[in-house]
Order: C-alpha cells, then structure tokens, then sequence
C-alpha cells in the first residue's frame, strides 16, 4: 500500500529554466565589477561554464555532489589569479542564485493540489540541487513548507539521483519502506531508473513520451497522478 509520495522538485513541481547562461544577470556583473572583475554577459557565461563542467563531468560518472560554492571558488580564483575569500564567494553565489531563481515559476493549483495529497500520504522531496536554501526557500513562499515531512537534497546527501543513497536517505528519513512508496519527477535516469532500482514504484513526467516508459507509468503533467493512485 503506499502511504509515502517522493517529488523531484525542479521541472517537476515548479517550471524552471535548466540553462544557466540565457540571461544577462546584471546583478552578478556589478557584484563581479566591484571586485576589479569587468565583464560582458558573454565572458561572464564561459568564465562560470569553464568552472562548472569539470565538476559537472566528474559528477556524471560516480554521482558525488558538488555545491555551488564549490564551482564558485574556482570561478573566482580563476578570475582573481588568487584564492577568493570565502565570504566574498558566499555574497557572489547569492547574487548569481538569485538571478538564475527568478526564471523558476510556480505551477497553478500545484498547493492546493498537493494540500490535498497531504491528507492521505506523506509527502517527501528528493532533488538534485548545488545549493541547500533553494527549494525551502521555494516551499516557504508556496506556503507549502509544512506540507513536506521531509526534504532530501542532493547537495547535503553528497549524492545525486540516481545514485541509490540518496533514494536510501529519504526512505530512513521517512520511516518507509521502498514498496511502500511511489516517486514523481521528469528525468528519466534520476526520477525513473534510479528509484525503480531502488525498489520504488515511479512515475515520469514525459507529455511527448520520450523516454518510452510504459503508459501506465507516464504522465503527462503532474496532477494526472492523482488518478495513478486509485
């Protein structure tokens, strides 16, 4: 029986925009500016992409995480010719995440759908994410940060989906067993393979049927799992 629902949160219960370098990010520019570091969107983009796929690389292959203060230390070391002061890279990483944040948007009926859900199951999310504050944050302006027994993040785990400890931690957290729970997201490695290895009943998100996952466990937008569960 299941008594536990799992969300991935980015791309699954708010829209985001994935790409780092689509926007201007004025903000970081001037904060990077102030520190004798002048440069155009453009530089600003290859400078921090430079930074960043070295770790993206490593992760891909064992699944370790890393946090955005990590790729900002080497982005700002690399930039200043010295080793950056850690507060310095802590205001820099707020500014740039607070830039990237404003592309995420909120899904409409998604409370109220999901306060619903919390009368009948306990409610988790599991996400993939290089900074701790980012989805608390989000669930405290929803109105939702009471709804979740539990949030389990990547960056604080030190193991990304569809590594099984993360799958193993939010289950311990919880209490649950594997069959006694369903996880919802729209990655087909991260929010489909990996929990279905580690015993868990999934359901993708996947309108246009990309992934081929059997119909019964495809869905084409989130709230289509209500009926999933009957």
């Amino acid at each position: 029986m299941t008594t536990h629902l799992l969300f991935d949160f980015f791309g699954t219960l708010v829209d985001y925009s994935p790409e780092r370098c689509d926007r201007e990010y004025p903000r970081t520019r001037s904060f990077l500016d102030g520190l004798g570091l002048t440069m155009s969107a453009d530089e600003l983009a290859a400078g921090w992409e430079e930074s960043w796929y070295p770790f993206e690389e490593r992760s891909q292959l064992d699944h370790r995480e890393f946090s955005m203060i990590d790729v900002g230390t080497v982005f700002l070391r690399s930039m200043l010719g010295r080793e950056p002061d850690p507060a310095v890279t802590r205001e820099l990483m707020d500014v740039y995440i607070g830039e990237w944040d404003a592309g995420v948007t909120y899904l409409d009926g998604l409370t109220r759908w999901l306060e619903k859900l919390a009368g009948d199951y306990r409610l988790a999310i599991v996400s993939n994410v290089h900074e701790a504050y980012l989805v608390p944050s989000h669930l405290e302006k929803m109105g939702l940060k009471n709804r979740f027994d539990a949030v389990i993040l990547s960056v604080e785990v030190g193991w990304r989906k569809p590594h099984p400890e993360i799958y193993a931690t939010a289950l311990q957290t919880l209490g649950a067993q594997a069959d006694q729970a369903v996880f919802v997201g729209d990655t087909h490695s991260a929010d489909f393979l990996g929990p279905e290895r580690a015993g868990i009943k999934s359901f993708l998100i996947d309108p246009h049927d990309r992934a081929g996952v059997p119909k019964a466990r495809r869905l084409n937008t989130i709230f289509d799992l209500s009926t999933r569960l009957t």
